[in-house]
């Protein structure tokens, strides 16, 4: 028997209404080809930097792709150390050809998924696969890819452009030295845009073990003799304008909660030094932590670095998993949130302020219509995030437009955001994005909502002006 192909409908994700479709298609068309902008993401700027061969598909494809790790580990049974979990543990090909087959021996776990639709658009548009997987194709996918892997065309610099990348953002540690970076600014050969994000979580979590290890490194790297509060907050300045002057142009932020009220001075100091002593408890390091959340926007308004904030996850919630492989390998959970209360105490201080930019990520959909758009209705500076993570998929992101368009508009939300340590499924997340909202504004267009011209420019501006004014690109 012949295996099924694999060959993906050029109507996939348009309505299924033909005359909403056909306004669809034209207005997909008018964005299918547009450079990527893609303002937050995990990819290694070393990779790059470096442009070294892929060592096989599995270490490629599966191994930093957390959607497909949760779905083979909880549905196909898989161990994740099958899949070359952790990031980064060298796989013999015997191990990364056995990892890619159960990959493909659990396609049918897949169905209806975003993740579906991503590896198909990967084997067939990068790769050039034209049979579905199954363990009976499983290494016939295998060898072609890897095959693949072996040419020129198919290194990170080659496929950064053959995936028309414009710019591209990496999240990094507050005191990464971001050698990468620096290398790719000096290569006359390199005509990309790789720029750094700050993450400082870690950082402002006095109660997380090792903090004040962290604090001694930011301490060291900065010169700055951190023995107070105010002197960790000049700590965070000097490493924010050096991250800037490295062509970052926003920081990251994922806390528990959104929470940003101040402190008075007094409470603030005491904290701190209760930190600095290992000796501070947690609800007074969640108060603290939210202090200087509230002074990263103070930070962000003399800087002009961009903030972005996804509270509310429940990380590494399987304890077994993160004491095997560690943290963050896909066993989070997200949770309810509140941004109304918790978000008032910089907004009212900063949210209208020039140049102060927020953009606010959820993964708990009943905020969109109830808090964030109407916040973002009316603070000038905060831009709801795209949806993403667990919810960037195409029924949600539906759901995100006629949430939050009707009360913020669209000039008020991000563009999409990929989020991920997967490279080459970039273009196919920005694929759907662009598909799901050529829909939407499709159905606009036929309800007589919107004019032709008005979505023919919005589709175009979702892709590329909105998401370059908000990360200010």
């Amino acid at each position: 028997m012949n295996p099924a192909p694999l060959s993906p409908h050029p109507d996939r994700l348009l309505p299924a209404d033909p005359g909403t479709r056909e306004i669809a298609r034209e207005l997909y068309q008018a964005v299918a080809d547009l450079p990527i902008v893609s303002p937050h993401g995990h990819v290694p700027a070393e990779w790059l930097a470096d442009n070294q061969p892929f060592t096989d598909p599995t270490t490629l494809l599966l191994t930093p792709d957390h959607y497909t790790n949760r779905m083979l580990h909880s549905a196909g049974g898989v161990d994740l150390e099958d899949l070359g979990v952790p990031v980064g543990t060298p796989l013999t090909e015997e191990q990364a050809r056995a990892g890619f087959r159960r990959l493909c021996d659990n396609w049918k776990f897949l169905r209806g998924t975003p993740v579906q639709f991503w590896f198909e658009s990967e084997f067939h548009d990068v790769f050039g696969v034209k049979v579905r997987p199954s363990a009976e194709t499983a290494d016939q996918i295998y060898d072609q890819i890897a095959e693949c892997l072996t040419q020129d065309d198919f290194l990170p610099r080659a496929l950064y452009k053959k995936f028309n990348i414009e710019v591209m953002a990496t999240t990094d540690d507050p005191c990464s030295d971001l050698a990468a970076h620096q290398k790719l600014a000096n290569d006359p050969t390199w005509d990309g845009r790789v720029v750094p994000t700050f993450r400082p979580d870690a950082y402002l979590e006095s109660a997380r073990p090792g903090w004040r290890e962290l604090t001694a490194n930011l301490a060291k790297v900065t010169d700055v003799d951190i023995h107070d509060y105010a002197s960790h907050l000049e700590a965070m300045r000097v490493r924010r304008q050096f991250f800037k002057d490295n062509g970052a142009v926003s920081t990251d932020h994922s806390h528990a909660d959104a929470g940003t009220a101040r402190l008075s001075d007094a409470d603030a100091e005491k904290y701190f030094q209760a930190a600095l002593a290992g000796e501070i408890a947690q609800p007074e390091a969640d108060a603290l932590r939210r202090h200087m959340l509230n002074d990263q926007a103070k930070l962000a308004v003399d800087d002009g670095l961009v903030m972005t904030l996804h509270p509310a996850v429940y990380r590494n919630h399987d304890s077994d998993a993160q004491a095997r492989f560690g943290a963050d390998v896909g066993g989070d959970v997200p949770y309810a949130v509140e941004f109304t209360r918790a978000l008032q105490p910089m907004l009212d201080a900063y949210g209208n302020a020039d140049g102060f930019h927020l953009v606010v990520f959820t993964m708990d959909e009943s905020v969109y219509s109830r808090e964030l758009a109407p916040l973002a209705g009316w603070y000038r500076g905060l831009y709801v995030g795209a949806p993403w993570w667990f919810i960037d998929e195409t029924d949600a992101i539906m759901r995100y437009r006629r949430s939050v368009t009707g009360y913020a508009g669209f000039a008020k939300t991000s563009g999409f955001i990929d989020d991920t340590r997967a490279f080459c499924s970039i273009p196919a997340r920005h694929d759907v994005a662009r598909r799901v909202d050529s829909a939407f504004l499709a159905g606009l267009v036929a309800e007589h909502r919107l004019a032709m011209d008005e979505a023919l420019e919005t589709a175009v501006d979702l892709v590329s002006a909105l998401p370059k004014k908000v990360f200010k690109l």
